[in-house]
């Protein structure tokens, strides 16, 4: 199917494509993270090419045949822009050997008469003494993920990323499946759904760098899909399975408050709750909670990249203050989120899965917004359910993340604040157009 859909295609099209290959396999094989002006220049054209490949009315076959040929092209890379992938792989193996993950600090690998993984001292170099020397913080599913890596390729650096990056493969696949129903059901052009697929930050990021939102978008979009089809006990198990993945689907739950009859929604949250509790139950121990609870406040309380309205309240900081008061603002803005999470769920209509998505979608938005650390995956999920709305703002942020990464310019690692103003002005610009315009037309997606 890849070839013969691909051999069909005009000349404008197969060009764009052959060059998009050739700026993935830059991105894969060739790139420096601290090279940004050759990353600023190589995704501009790979999203410019996204763009010119969207527009171009594409059948449905070469949509999905590009997108798998993108994907297979970083299959034997190693990721070049996050570390975390060795501590994936570490986690993993720790869980073959019989270690709980979230007791150990990958630290004390030097430690005598201490079984370690393979290759650990690879392992702890590679993930840098920052994340070395915190707990593991990856849920239940996720270390799942990083044991059947171990599982396959417990000696191989390389084969434990070829193994992770197949199973993220497998749930972009699984998001083209579910969200194409999902699409139907709400009477949305399915194509859409490649407006995320052959995004180049979810090809990038995802399936490139390792990173597990894919698996994460996967069950929440399976849930919406379900739940759409009026099945709330499975939404409910794979809402779960989305949970267990990456914590941050929990901001969602407030919002199914209208979605369901008391009964119906005890009953709901019930099965979230079990089906995590059951998840989370072979990591139990006296320690964990303890562990677990430290290394996420570090997010809210410690961590600082590529933040906005978080800079602009802590420059505020400074000049009243004269010193840093992340600490403050990590106490304050977990509060207003939760804040404005319940307001959409009791002030809102989100009766129909439709409301419901753009409500997850402004939920999301506020929490990233208003969060210290902003890394470019961080936006996926916003990606994925934008493109059941008519909102388009995520895709401008899409493009503009990229500009974060200029942080890795030098070895001093410092912000630039010019280019992360220019990220969200063009964000915040956008998506108030949006909004303002949406009120004007008396749309109904506003």
């Amino acid at each position: 199917m890849l070839n013969s859909s691909l051999l069909k295609l005009r000349k404008a099209p197969l060009l764009a494509i052959i060059a998009s290959c050739f700026g993935y396999y830059f991105f894969s094989y060739e790139l420096i993270r601290g090279d940004f002006n050759s990353l600023l220049l190589c995704y501009t054209g790979l999203f410019l090419l996204f763009l010119f490949l969207i527009k171009n009315e594409l059948n449905r076959k070469s949509l999905i045949a590009i997108t798998i040929l993108f994907r297979v092209i970083f299959l034997i890379a190693t990721p070049n822009l996050s570390q975390d992938f060795y501590r994936f792989i570490w986690d993993g193996r720790m869980i073959l050997n019989g270690f709980n993950p979230y007791l150990y600090l990958p630290e004390i690998h030097q430690t005598p008469n201490y079984t370690v993984p393979n290759q650990a001292a690879v392992l702890v170099a590679g993930m840098g003494n920052l994340n070395a020397s915190h707990y593991s913080n990856y849920p239940p599913l996720n270390q799942l993920c990083f044991t059947i890596a171990a599982l396959f390729a417990h000696k191989s650096i390389l084969g434990s990323i070829v193994v992770m990056r197949m199973l993220i493969i497998l749930a972009d696949i699984g998001v083209l499946y579910f969200g194409t129903k999902l699409l139907k059901a709400l009477h949305l052009n399915p194509k859409v759904i490649f407006l995320y697929l052959l995004n180049p930050l979810i090809v990038i990021e995802l399936t490139g760098n390792l990173h597990f939102e894919g698996l994460m978008i996967f069950f929440l979009i399976w849930s919406l899909y379900l739940l759409q089809q009026q099945q709330s006990r499975l939404a409910a198990t794979t809402l779960a399975a989305s949970i267990s993945l990456k914590l941050l689907p929990l901001l969602f739950l407030p919002l199914f408050f209208q979605q369901f009859k008391l009964k119906k929604l005890i009953g709901f949250y019930a099965i979230i709750g079990i089906t995590c509790l059951l998840l989370f139950a072979p990591f139990i121990s006296e320690n964990l909670i303890s562990n677990y609870s430290k290394t996420i406040g570090l997010w809210f309380g410690t961590f600082e990249f590529n933040g906005s309205i978080y800079l602009l309240i802590r420059e505020i900081g400074y000049q009243i203050k004269g010193y840093n008061i992340i600490g403050i603002i990590g106490e304050i803005t977990p509060l207003a989120v939760v804040l404005f999470v319940l307001f959409l769920s009791f002030f809102r209509k989100n009766k129909s899965t439709q409301q419901l998505i753009i409500a997850l979608l402004f939920a999301l938005s506020f929490y990233l917004f208003t969060s210290s650390t902003i890394h470019p995956w961080y936006v996926a999920m916003l990606l994925a359910l934008s493109i059941f709305t008519k909102y388009r703002f995520p895709l401008v942020w899409s493009f503009t993340i990229i500009l974060s990464y200029s942080f890795y310019r030098n070895e001093a690692f410092i912000n630039n604040y010019y280019l992360i103003s220019i990220e969200y002005i063009l964000v915040f610009g956008f998506m108030i157009w949006e909004i303002l315009n949406r009120k004007k037309s008396n749309n109904h997606y506003a």
